[in-house]
């Protein structure tokens, strides 16, 4: 893949012990420099703020606070550090409708359990090299949710910056 990840820091929330080594070890062999974990919602968050990392990796099903609880404290407590952190939410289920609430609720990426290495790589390599703008609506904060831009698109242009664009036409 070509990327150096020494300089990264990683946060690894899952409640599964198994799980935090095996991502833990798949990090250690991509040659992430400092690897954090927390086992469960709750200490990843207090964690997240205590060190703010670069990237969090967070399991979507948990106790006594879920991924997606996580997701939304990360976004949108006045505690955390970094409301524009890339987040990368694993789960074992991989339905739209589980994605779609991901994504709606601020996730940078999705990624299926059981997962590769390959798999995991691309997802850190992608929210490094191709940031999201962030989007700020009364509903939502978070990654902007196009992910590609559709040329001969003809529908209603929503966000400010596209009637601002539209205006100077």
């Amino acid at each position: 893949m070509g990327f150096d990840f020494n300089k990264l820091s990683i946060l690894i929330i899952e409640d599964n012990k198994i799980m935090i080594k095996l991502i833990a070890s798949v990090l250690e062999t991509l040659g992430v420099g400092t690897i954090l974990t927390a086992e469960n919602g709750d200490a990843g968050f207090q964690m997240f703020c205590n060190k703010n990392p670069d990237i969090v990796i967070t399991d979507w099903q948990m106790e006594p606070v879920t991924g997606i609880e996580v997701i939304n404290k990360i976004r949108t407590s006045p505690k955390s550090p970094n409301k524009t952190a890339p987040v990368i939410i694993m789960t074992g289920f991989s339905a739209l409708p589980r994605i779609f609430k991901a994504r709606d609720m601020g996730a940078t990426e999705f990624l299926v359990k059981p997962f590769s290495a390959n798999g995991l790589a691309r997802r850190i390599a992608y929210v490094i090299t191709r940031p999201r703008d962030f989007i700020r609506t009364p509903n939502y904060f978070g990654p902007d949710r196009r992910r590609r831009i559709i040329e001969n698109y003809k529908g209603p242009r929503r966000r400010a910056k596209d009637q601002k664009e539209l205006k100077k036409k």
